[in-house]
């Protein structure tokens, strides 16, 4: 992490226009640094003083008696240009820029100050956080290089913003709250360091276990996403994001500008929330559901299940709390006999016997010691949640420290996750103030309660999501070519717009069922061919001039007999008439209806985000669809877990329901299309918009009733332009064993868990200890998934395939400078000598190379001469050190 580790393990700072006038940054940094007690040296550069705080200051950056790991620039926007440019020439690799207002135009007009500023820190290799920055402080280094008002407790949360504001308020309240930080960190305007380094850094940081994200906007979505998911599967992430409503993200426009001084197009909020999902990242949708979870994340261990029992001295409060917990989707989790038992021995004989445990509100101290034990000693559930409001015969803060001592005592506390609520104002603010300084999360309504409860509830969700093995549907009958080649002949002809009966052989070619349709020139000859076909039919415009004119083109009228198809063709041919009296009207398309009693519409779109690209939407059809409303995105690839995600997500959030008069939904034969329309954007990037409207679903029967579709040109990088990488089938090739046995060698996939662990299981216990350095036992679920569902953005593993079962693995992972990369080979051990180890490594070889890596590495032991033989054929640089019983094998590549 050469290019940030300045910024965050800094030795020495230099203040950039430091100021002995309060009013001024520079003086506020200062006084920070110092009031941090940061032990390196602080260099003041200000030509005003000969002192700052009683530090000896320098006249300018050339008189600086060292240079600095780090700059903080104070002066104004105008002058910032010119000073990166002087502390390039010094040799300072890292700064930090207060000022904002550097979106204005410099005397040249055709850039602006922020374009200057860095197009001269490129120059230098230089590194910039800002501008429009607070600063960044690292309580465990005691260093404050900001212009906060408040200062970070050392902790273990880091924290990354775009905005100022939120920085200032969530430091003020966790002062309050006791809360401690790892690494804060305001990015401004973001100009050049941004999230994704960020997370790469902090998701290695021994200081940290948990990362926050304010975001308004993200400008790499390729860059964040990759970043994102690799560091959620070793830190627990939450996200804020800002822009929900349409006037949310008008105004947010409106802070954010692009390199060129305009606006940057934000993208849905609906995709940004897919985005966050799919990384594995939890968001939360309000400052103060942030404030509840920066609670529970500094005092919780993580989630082991999500079944809460609620323990309270008053059963109003507990329905909230149980309102609030089904309203997210939560379990109450069941007493089981032994435990009501037990209970009943301590409890009223009128008490309810079941979850929530209402312990009455004359219940005294020793009656919520004695219940707290008995649970902790059952395994009935997975979180507690104890309440208390104000009672007359107990004192709420006495209470507070007889449950504080019962759960420090109880051997069996930390396997739980406990959360506290303490209804009130005067007393209850003293009971809070014990749990916080007992590290327990505490809270001051229910419902602040439940929702902390499931943030960890939806977190542990989008983690099980991140690593669920999909189900194989094998290879997708499809030919892309033709369809590619088809695009390319409407393309040459300027048509851009298709609709179904144009778009039906590129549908069909993917295993699409759609309906037949004819052309009628005018209504009679409409109710001729629709009495000829059979009622019910469709009867829709088509028109190339007046496409994409929503007050004529994309309505379909359903008709059941010919004085609908007659009234309804002449209607249509008069409006086009009355509003395009000089366009050319090809004719009335008419399609012949599929059965639809019991069938249910769904309307399937692929939208084109300005920031994440090809997203696929899912809704219900209506009249008047909404995306932003109306339905739930996914990003591509799509795999059968993720598509199934995609669809319960949307019968949860009540964008398409099982309706009883109805077939049901037949949730495969769904994910199966969404899977493959994924696949199918995949391969014709010339696709910028897809529309089924509507889909008819019958149980498993899945008819397109009508389609349309926007195409263009496109010469771009076929990967590039999605959010996250697909599998990458170029990569995928024969070969030929020394014995005369024909392999495949391709990526791996998620649905290779199974065969992969088969694979594992039949490598002998020394080779496994070779390639682990340890013996690993069987392996679970978990690490599988991490095995075979691997971000091809940074990494890959090649598997050799005979006859569908893995007989050889090969692996090698970039760092996020995509300079080295580590690599690590294991073979079946009953298929040694015969070549397959060679064709691993010259694959990995081809592969690092083409990615333009400096180094490939490897790591092995002194015992395992044939890897250590193989390397030094293949060029690697073979280094024996016995002493730590290691062999590392690096190959130069550049």
């Amino acid at each position: 992490m050469n290019k940030i580790s300045a910024f965050l393990k800094p030795t020495s700072i230099a203040v950039i226009g430091a100021s002995n006038n309060p009013q001024r940054v520079g003086y506020i940094v200062i006084r920070n640094l110092l009031s941090g007690c940061f032990n390196g040296p602080i260099i003041p550069v200000t030509p005003k003083y000969a002192a700052v705080a009683g530090i000896l200051a320098y006249r300018s950056i050339e008189a600086m008696p060292i240079t600095p790991d780090i700059a903080i620039v104070c002066t104004r926007a105008a002058l910032n240009p010119d000073i990166i440019t002087l502390l390039g020439e010094k040799g300072v690799k890292a700064v930090i820029v207060i000022a904002a207002g550097m979106m204005a135009a410099t005397k040249n007009k055709d850039v602006n100050y922020q374009q200057q500023m860095l197009a001269n820190a490129q120059r230098y290799n230089m590194r910039i956080v800002g501008p429009n920055s607070m600063g960044i402080i690292l309580p465990w280094l005691n260093l404050n290089a900001s212009v906060s008002p408040i200062p970070a407790n050392k902790g273990n949360i880091a924290f990354i913003s775009q905005s100022t504001a939120v920085c200032t308020t969530i430091l003020d309240w966790a002062k309050h709250k006791q809360i401690g930080f790892s690494t804060f960190i305001s990015l401004g305007d973001a100009c050049d360091i941004n999230f994704a380094e960020l997370l790469d850094f902090l998701s290695q940081d021994t200081k940290t276990d948990a990362i926050l994200l304010y975001i308004d906007s993200i400008k790499d979505a390729r860059q964040f996403m990759s970043a994102a998911r690799a560091a959620a599967r070793n830190r627990r992430i939450l996200v804020l994001k800002s822009g929900r409503t349409s006037a949310g993200r008008s105004a947010a426009l409106l802070q954010s500008q692009n390199e060129n001084g305009l606006e940057n197009e934000n993208g849905l909020d609906e995709v940004y929330d897919a985005a966050i999902r799919r990384s594995g990242m939890l968001r939360v949708h309000t400052t103060h559901d942030l404030f509840a979870a920066v609670e529970t994340l500094a005092y919780s261990v993580p989630l082991r299940g999500e079944r809460l029992v609620i323990l309270t001295n008053g059963g109003g409060p507990a329905i909230m709390a149980v309102d609030a917990l089904a309203d997210r989707g939560g379990k109450l989790a069941a007493l089981s006999p032994e435990t009501i038992a037990r209970l009943s021995h301590v409890l009223p004989a009128y008490w309810t016997q079941a979850n929530p445990i209402d312990i009455m509100g004359d219940a005294s101290t020793d009656c919520y010691q004695q219940v707290i034990n008995i649970l902790l000693d059952s395994d009935d559930f997975d979180a507690l949640l104890i309440m208390h409001s104000p009672s007359a015969l107990t004192n709420s803060t006495h209470t507070a420290k007889i449950v504080v001592d019962t759960l420090h005592q109880h051997s069996r506390s930390q396997r739980f996750n406990i959360l506290t609520n303490w209804s009130g104002e005067n007393e209850a603010a003293d009971a809070r103030t014990i749990f916080t300084q007992a590290r327990l999360p505490t809270y001051r309504t229910p419902e602040s309660a439940i929702s902390a409860f499931m943030h960890l509830v939806e977190y542990r969700r989008n983690q099980r999501q991140l690593m669920e093995t999909p189900q194989s549907i094998g290879e997708i009958a499809a030919d892309p070519q033709y369809v590619r080649h088809e695009i390319q002949r409407l393309l040459q002809q300027k048509i851009y717009h298709l609709e179904t009966h144009e778009i039906r052989p590129i549908l069909e070619s993917y295993g699409f069922t759609t309906l037949p349709t004819w052309i009628a020139s005018d209504a009679a000859e409409a109710v001729h061919i629709a009495e000829q076909i059979g009622y019910p039919v469709a009867v829709k415009l088509r028109s190339p001039d007046i496409r994409h004119k929503s007050d004529i083109h994309g309505v379909v009228l359903y008709l059941r007999d010919a004085n609908e198809v007659a009234n309804a063709a002449d209607a249509i041919l008069s409006r086009v008439a009355l509003h395009y009296p000089s366009a050319h009207i090809d004719g009335l398309l008419i399609q012949r209806m599929a059965d639809r009693s019991g069938a249910q519409e769904l309307r399937i779109g692929v939208h084109s985000d300005p920031i994440f690209g090809p997203v696929i939407m899912l809704g219900e059809e209506t009249i008047h669809w909404d995306i932003n409303h109306d339905a739930v995105a996914a990003l591509p690839p799509l795999n059968m877990a993720l598509a199934r995600y995609m669809v319960i997500n949307a019968l949860k959030r009540q964008k398409i329901k099982q309706r009883s008069s109805l077939d049901k939904i037949s949730i495969p034969a769904l994910c199966q299309l969404l899977v493959t329309i994924s696949q199918m954007i995949i391969d014709c990037p010339e696709i910028s918009t897809f529309d089924i409207h509507p889909l008819l679903i019958s149980g498993n029967e899945l008819t397109i009733i009508d389609a349309s579709m926007d195409i263009a040109s496109f010469n771009g990088n076929i990967q590039q332009r999605l959010a996250i990488r697909p599998y990458p089938k170029e990569y995928e090739q024969q070969c030929q064993l020394k014995d005369g046995k024909q392999i495949l060698l391709r990526p791996i996939l998620p649905e290779d868990e199974p065969a992969h662990k088969t694979f594992i299981s039949q490598v002998s216990e020394d080779d496994l200890y070779k390639r682990f350095f340890s013996e690993i036992g069987e392996l679970n679920h978990e690490a599988l998934a991490k095995f075979t569902q691997i971000d091809y953005d940074r990494e890959i593993a090649f598997v050799a395939v005979d006859k569908e079962m893995i007989i050889g693995v090969a692996r090698a992972l970039s760092d996020s400078d995509n300079k080295e990369a580590e690599f690590a080979i294991l073979v079946r051990s009953d298929m040694k000598g015969i070549g397959l180890g060679g064709i691993l490594m010259t694959k990995l070889i081809d592969y690092a190379k083409q990615r333009g890596l400096y180094t490939l590495t490897g790591m092995t032991m002194p015992s395992n001469r044939g890897m250590i033989t193989l390397a030094q054929k293949m060029g690697f640089e073979i280094d024996v050190q016995l002493a730590d019983g290691v062999v590392d094998m690096i190959l130069r590549l550049k």
